[in-house]
């Protein structure tokens, strides 16, 4: 890429995307798309493939999906692989008739198997079953994964995918139900300090293992392999490689925002997969590492939430 590269961003304005637009200005890129769901609907097959062709970008950030936590991805099974197999498949449609020079899919670590061997390595995937409540998502996105390693394969186009581990960050959703872990603790935290409540809330056993990246960096490794002349390998992990439990993430965010009571742990809520951290040797080797440790991440946005309770995304 060089700075005047004409470069479209899909779901330009969620949480991964919006970080990869900031992370690219700051790095003196300016010409950038972030069409709306209202401008490009990336559902309508037809509507995709002719805003690929009238603006003919160099290269695509696909960054747009249906997403959400652990109880969004059980009750709404359906519309999130239909959703996401939609997007996909429209999306490399679009992008191989119109020539696009590189595209970055944007996976998700759910695609390992649920008790694949830690920390999981790249070439685990397909190695196992995956984990129920997240099954359709995790299918969609190794389709995904899939159809860029394909058109690579067969059309010689530079398609891959970028794994992350669980993100979080200043413009994610805060909704006490459907969001990620951590936006979701965040919120329901805000409302028990508000209400004066001597006991928090945690969905499951507090048991499991999570690793959490700041978003901002996840940004800066897509753009480093954009900017990437290697021949890089079909789909790289991008994290953290250290994790910790879910019962310990919810007493630091308590820490952080001063709560003093007790915790309860409502295990009438699955677990999910007991441990997930990703080995990060692939990234690291390609010459990237995160700048944010979680503690330092968790203050920033915590310290943006608080500012802005009445206007973050809350559905």
């Amino acid at each position: 890429m060089n700075k005047s590269s004409k470069i479209l961003i899909l779901g330009g304005n969620g949480l991964v995307g919006s970080a990869i637009k900031e992370e690219l200005l700051k790095s003196g890129y300016e010409n950038i798309l972030t069409p709306s769901r209202k401008e490009l609907n990336l559902l309508n097959q037809s509507e995709t493939i002719s805003y690929f062709q009238k603006e003919s970008p160099e290269y695509v950030f696909d960054a747009a999906a249906k997403v959400g936590g652990i109880y969004a991805n059980n009750k709404y099974r359906a519309d999130f692989i239909f959703e996401n197999l939609s997007i996909q498949n429209n999306t490399f449609e679009g992008a191989f008739k119109a020539n696009v020079s590189k595209l970055l899919f944007l996976g998700s670590s759910c695609i390992y198997p649920k008790n694949c061997p830690q920390p999981i390595k790249e070439e685990y995937l397909l190695s196992g079953k995956l984990e129920e409540t997240n099954e359709p998502y995790a299918i969609a996105k190794i389709a995904g994964l899939k159809l860029a390693e394909n058109f690579r394969r067969q059309y010689g186009k530079m398609y891959f995918s970028v794994m992350p581990t669980n993100l979080y960050g200043l413009n994610d959703n805060f909704h006490s139900k459907n969001s990620h872990v951590i936006p979701g603790l965040i919120k329901r935290m805000h409302e028990t300090i508000e209400n004066g409540s001597k006991t928090f809330e945690v969905w499951g056993t507090g048991t499991p293992k999570r690793e959490f990246l700041f978003v901002n960096d996840l940004a800066s490794a897509c753009i480093h392999l954009m900017e990437s002349d290697q021949d890089l390998p079909y789909h790289i992990n991008v994290g953290t490689g250290e994790d910790l439990m879910i019962k310990d993430l919810a007493k630091l965010i308590g820490d952080i925002m001063g709560y003093k009571g007790d915790f309860n742990f409502n295990t009438d809520f699955p677990d999910g997969t007991p441990r997930k951290v990703l080995d990060v040797s692939r990234i690291n080797t390609l010459g990237w590492s995160p700048k944010f440790d979680l503690e330092s991440g968790l203050r920033l946005v915590i310290n943006h939430f608080k500012k802005n309770a009445h206007a973050v995304r809350q559905g």
